[in-house]
């Protein structure tokens, strides 16, 4: 049976309750706060990395990680209405990215899309946005939420509704209990998938039963010590690292890739390391752009085969042309980022790997 779904949005004038809907904190018990690894010593503010370093990591990442991209609430519940109040810091900006794709915030119900809300071209702080889903009609039958949250737009979660027959509680386990921890690009942050649901750290999550957390920074994941520091802070399952293309040079990625590579593996000397060449893009057949991604693929190979040869069982490589190669373009958006195509063409591929690093059952 299809689900008739309404999505309705409309700015709050005042933290009223609406009539029969509970509204639940984001602290509250049953709700958990998945992908924002730093979420509690932060004090529960909605960003991707440790206020503590926000002096030490670059002016770059640190305003990206702003925006809580990865970042999920999940709950089970038999509820007929699901609703939640946000508050963004501005409306919409982006070229590449529509509204959906850059500021939605995302519910999954057993796994299956079910609505977007988003922020309102006006948007600023102090002005709440509240989206409902209306189930009313349907069993009432207890499913899995998740919530997720914005790719590039920072974003407070103020509360989730439920209505007030419903129950909740905690959430199903993942597959594992550790998250798998990427790092990289834009493209690894969401750029530029339709809405954040469609990301392929959270494709895979859904394909896998996966926990994760996405530190992809555009422009900006360049492999910084004091970043690769942080990335080590994690207690992860595995980690994927995908930041080549951030370095505009072979020589400038030189510099950091190797050095990142340890940091990491110094701290987590078992923990499974996938590394990613660079995706083709559209623009790779001219002189001065196919030169760079080559050495790069190459680059990543031989640091990556050094390791591999001194004795490191646990690091893998994949090449990024395997999950979006040449032949499909169709994949991208504007000759660099992939769309929901490609990211799902990204997922296909990297499941395999991921579900052998981290022994998990087909």
């Amino acid at each position: 049976m299809r689900l008739s779904l309404a999505l309705a949005l409309f700015a709050l004038p005042a933290m009223a309750q609406r009539a029969g809907v509970n509204w639940i904190p984001p602290n509250d018990s049953p709700l958990e706060i998945d992908g924002l690894p730093w979420f509690g010593e932060n004090g529960g503010e909605w960003f991707r990395l440790p206020v503590r370093l926000q002096n030490t990591l670059p002016k770059s990442v640190w305003s990206l990680g702003n925006s809580p991209s990865g970042g999920r609430i999940r709950f089970r519940t038999d509820a007929n209405v699901i609703a939640i109040r946000l508050e963004y810091r501005s409306g919409p900006d982006m070229t590449n990215m529509h509204a959906f794709g850059q500021t939605g915030v995302d519910l999954y119900l057993d796994g299956l899309y079910r609505g977007t809300a988003i922020a309102k071209p006006d948007s600023r702080p102090g002005e709440p946005v509240e989206a409902n889903l209306d189930l009313k009609g349907q069993p009432r039958v207890e499913r899995e939420a998740t919530i997720y949250l914005s790719l590039y737009m920072p974003v407070k979660v103020l509360a989730v509704g439920l209505d007030a027959d419903a129950r909740i509680r905690k959430p199903q386990p993942f597959a594992v209990s550790k998250p798998v921890v990427f790092y990289g690009t834009s493209i690894t942050q969401g750029g530029c998938a339709s809405r954040p649901g469609m990301s392929y750290p959270a494709i895979l999550g859904r394909m896998l039963n996966l926990d994760f957390v996405n530190l992809g920074f555009s422009g900006a994941g360049k492999g910084e010590p004091e970043v690769a520091r942080m990335v080590a802070e994690i207690d992860a399952s595995a980690f994927v690292f995908d930041f080549a293309q951030n370095n505009r040079t072979v020589a400038s990625l030189r510099e950091v890739y190797e050095p990142f590579l340890n940091t990491v593996r110094e701290k987590h000397p078992r923990t499974p390391i996938v590394v990613i060449t660079p995706i083709a893009n559209s623009h790779e057949t001219l002189p001065e752009t196919d030169g760079e991604l080559q050495g790069m693929r190459a680059l990543i190979r031989n640091v990556a085969s050094k390791h591999i040869a001194a004795g490191d069982e646990h690091l893998q490589v994949v090449e990024g042309t395997d999950l979006l190669g040449p032949e499909r373009a169709d994949g991208l958006v504007d000759g660099t980022h992939p769309n929901d195509l490609g990211f799902q063409w990204m997922a296909e591929g990297l499941a395999p790997r991921l579900r052998r690093v981290l022994n998990l059952h087909p």
